[in-house]
């Protein structure tokens, strides 16, 4: 019974963070709803600094939770800088978390409201969510010969004319790498050997498209290109195994004691502009990649294992930087709750607002 009692109250700690970063997404959306009529006939970079603003409040918020809430250490190694700057952000991908990471990464920065994403086509379903990236600025592409090259250029130009900072994160990988998928491990191993390209034990072989397209359209607008690999604490299993990263859930349940995150910054005129010569740079990024992550998982050092090659900073986050917007959206979603009006508005936003968002997307994005 007691036992019962305490299985039941570890899987609630994920409950109240759920609520509150769903329950919130309403209040939101309408927010940014009505800036958004507003700015209808003002120039672009007037919306998109105001967006930007809305969307750091926002996020500020979800790091509350995933940061201060959880009480999760985060190490750094490697040379984030402190001031913001237009950037490509490649990474590693193994969980929902590592959108997260980003987050992470671009407050240190004051550069949480710039992040955009380059985004899997089917995620544009997602009630709100889906309407809303797209028109902060993410890219939802698809795969292999389905991919809209003319379209991503198309909108990251957009951008562009607009002075509009970017941050832009893409996962080359395509998909989260699981240790516990072996065809999908094996099948991207193939593929390297076939290519005659190193063959990778802890990440993908990356797909090159998304990066090229992006850094081919921006490369006079970029400063640098951050490579992030990221790796998860208490992912190993008790024969020394890796085993899935940590699910957002899993994560608000504080499963993840530690994240170790290298940044390596590149500066553009070191990327090479021509297809075939930056698909083979992208892929000696994640040889680096592997032989970090190997380092961290496999070393036969035990003294080595479970963190990165030189020294870490612990970076705590102040509470000055994410509580303050908890109370803002907590507060006025409560404030529309109270009311039998505001419930109506509430269920209405949710409800309309994900059909005209889903018929956006359809036709837009």
């Amino acid at each position: 019974m007691l036992l019962s009692l305490v299985l039941h109250m570890y899987s609630l700690r994920c409950v109240l963070p759920a609520a509150v970063l769903l329950g919130t997404a309403p209040t939101y959306v309408l927010a940014w709803g009505a800036w958004r009529l507003l700015s209808a006939f003002l120039p672009s970079r007037f919306y998109q600094a105001v967006d930007d603003r809305l969307y750091c409040i926002y996020q500020s918020m979800v790091l509350f939770f995933f940061e201060n809430y959880t009480g999760v250490q985060v190490l750094l190694y490697g040379d984030l800088p402190k001031n913001k700057e237009n950037i490509i952000y490649l990474a590693n991908h193994q969980s929902t978390v590592d959108w997260i990471v980003a987050d992470i990464l671009a407050i240190r920065q004051d550069a949480l409201g710039h992040v955009r994403y380059v985004l899997k086509d089917g995620l544009k379903w997602l009630p709100l969510y889906g309407c809303y990236f797209s028109q902060h600025g993410g890219v939802y592409v698809k795969r292999s010969s389905r991919f809209n090259e003319k379209q991503m250029r198309k909108k990251l130009q957009n951008y562009m004319n607009a002075g509009t900072p970017m941050y832009l994160v893409i996962f080359p990988e395509g998909t989260r790498y699981n240790p516990e998928l072996t065809k999908v491990i094996s099948s991207s191993q193939t593929f390297a050997a076939q290519e005659g390209l190193a063959v990778l034990k802890h990440v993908l072989t990356p797909r090159i498209k998304a990066t090229h397209v992006a850094f081919e359209s921006m490369k006079n607008y970029l400063d640098a290109i951050y490579d992030v690999t990221v790796a998860f604490e208490g992912t190993v299993d008790d024969q020394g195994q890796r085993k899935e990263a940590p699910s957002m859930v899993e994560f608000l349940c504080k499963e993840c004691p530690k994240i170790h995150i290298h940044i390596d910054r590149i500066d553009k005129k070191d990327v090479p502009e021509e297809q075939v010569y930056m698909r083979r740079w992208l892929h000696e990024r994640f040889e680096i990649k592997d032989k970090l992550l190997i380092e961290f998982y496999d070393s036969l050092d035990p003294e080595r294992r479970n963190k990165f090659p030189g020294k870490s900073v612990h970076s705590k986050l102040s509470l000055k930087k994410t509580l303050p917007s908890l109370l803002i959206l907590s507060g006025l979603t409560a404030g529309m709750l109270v009311t039998e009006a505001g419930r109506k508005l509430y269920v209405r936003t949710w409800i309309y607002g994900t059909l005209i968002g889903c018929l956006w997307v359809s036709i837009k994005a």
